[in-house]
């Protein structure tokens, strides 16, 4: 959502005028969009923010603004202010869509601007984005969280849940189809609460959008366990461009871990759902986010998530050591598992979940995959690199340059985190 959301902050500096430059050192304007779902990231924004203070003292038009979810936290808006005063502009996630008026004002009364929201004024519609790619977009059907997982910081930096009307999505996925799309991602942070006009949920939706010509592949991420209602399930067998893929984060496979998460579902409850979507859908890919170490994690705890790994077979894994974010529930909870042993849990874990997915990517040798080539490898500049309806990663080889185009590629190898093959004729 970070990510397309920096699509629309480049198509709003696009409309007024500027273009994108190659490094800071001669940019006019640099903006950093912040993330706070792990703490490894508020630090790379600090490091990244310290690295451009050279930057505006060797040029102090050099224009610096900071954005995103850190800027709702309170806190972090104080030390920017204290340690930080050379930044001219700061806003939040609830009034991206103000940036040309607030940099309009830095420039012209040549001041510093500090604008962040509490709240959300609603869905703001027709904002202008420059797409990463010409043949698979982002496309927002919701924003903000009702959850509350109290390990979890969003709800309080992306607000309360708000829906945008179906026919908004709907025009903007026709819209992109005609421009030459041909995937999309839908995106939300519990994308399958969605809840638009007419009592149309997010089911419905995926029907809708199933329908529309020239858009050929449907993705969505993320979804709650505890909102993946059997319709949906259904979907994966009856919407044929649905992909065979669903990032289903599991956290913990503890019930009692889950339950001082506030996840709102049991580790029973997830083994089914898990079941019933390799029935609906044969060779469906489930990825999933595992925190290690949550406040009060036994051994035992532990072992009841290595156990839920060996049962669903996840294809793969964000991991997680837990760290606190300051605000959330779960910063003041006893039991803080030590250092020493969430690095030793995580190690284990890795071990399971690699050989799992190497497992799963070996079954693919020998299959013909239908490949969305994204272009060159980041890798190897020698290879195509695309992805297949299940999310697999394939770097292949081919005689002609398919970017941009659903190919098939001969799988002939595979790798713990990524296939390899050759185009066919």
């Amino acid at each position: 959502m970070n990510e397309r959301d920096s699509e629309t902050i480049a198509g709003l500096l696009d409309e007024m005028g500027f273009c994108e430059g190659s490094e800071a050192d001669t940019a006019d304007i640099a903006i950093i969009n912040t993330c706070s779902v792990r703490e490894n990231a508020d630090n790379r924004f600090f490091g990244a923010l310290g690295r451009l203070k050279k930057a505006k003292e060797a040029r102090p038009d050099f224009i610096v603004g900071v954005c995103g979810c850190m800027m709702q936290q309170q806190h972090v808006v104080d030390k920017l202010k204290e340690k930080y005063p050379w930044v001219d502009l700061v806003f939040g996630t609830h009034n991206l869509h103000e940036l040309p008026k607030l940099l309009s004002s830095v420039i012209s009364e040549k001041r510093k601007r500090i604008e962040v929201l509490e709240e959300s004024c609603g869905t703001v519609e027709g904002l202008p984005a420059k797409r990463l790619h010409a043949f698979k977009a982002f496309v927002n059907i919701m924003f903000g969280c009702d959850n509350f997982c109290t390990y979890c910081i969003v709800p309080y930096t992306r607000g309360r849940e708000r829906s945008r009307q179906p026919e908004n999505i709907i025009s903007e996925v026709r819209s992109l189809a005609e421009s030459g799309v041909k995937e999309v991602t839908l995106l939300g942070q519990n994308v399958n609460s969605y809840r638009g006009a007419e009592k149309i949920g997010f089911t419905e939706l995926i029907y809708m959008l199933n329908e529309i010509d020239g858009i050929e592949r449907i993705r969505f991420t993320t979804s709650h366990p505890k909102d993946l209602s059997d319709g949906l399930i259904d979907a994966f067998s009856e919407c044929g461009k649905l992909c065979g893929h669903i990032h289903l984060p599991v956290q913990s496979g503890s019930s009692r871990i889950l339950e001082r998460m506030n996840r709102k579902y049991t580790k029973d409850d997830y083994l089914e759902l898990s079941e019933k979507l390799r029935r609906s859908r044969r060779g469906i890919s489930i990825t999933t986010d595992i925190i290690v170490g949550f406040p009060g994690e036994t051994e035992e705890d532990f072992e009841e998530t290595l156990d839920v790994v060996r049962k669903v077979e996840f294809d793969s894994a964000f991991t997680f050591l837990y760290s606190i974010r300051r605000g959330t529930p779960a910063e003041k909870y006893e039991g803080q598992v030590p250092e020493e042993t969430k690095h030793e849990r995580f190690g284990r874990l890795i071990c399971l979940l690699n050989g799992i997915s190497a497992k799963k990517n070996k079954a693919y040798e020998g299959c013909t995959e239908k490949v969305l080539v994204e272009g060159r490898s980041k890798t190897n500049k020698d290879v195509y690199a695309g992805r297949t309806d299940s999310f697999k990663l394939v770097n292949f080889i081919s005689g002609a340059d398919y970017t941009g185009e659903i190919t098939d590629v001969l799988i002939t190898g595979s790798k713990t985190f990524s296939l390899f093959g050759e185009k066919t004729t």
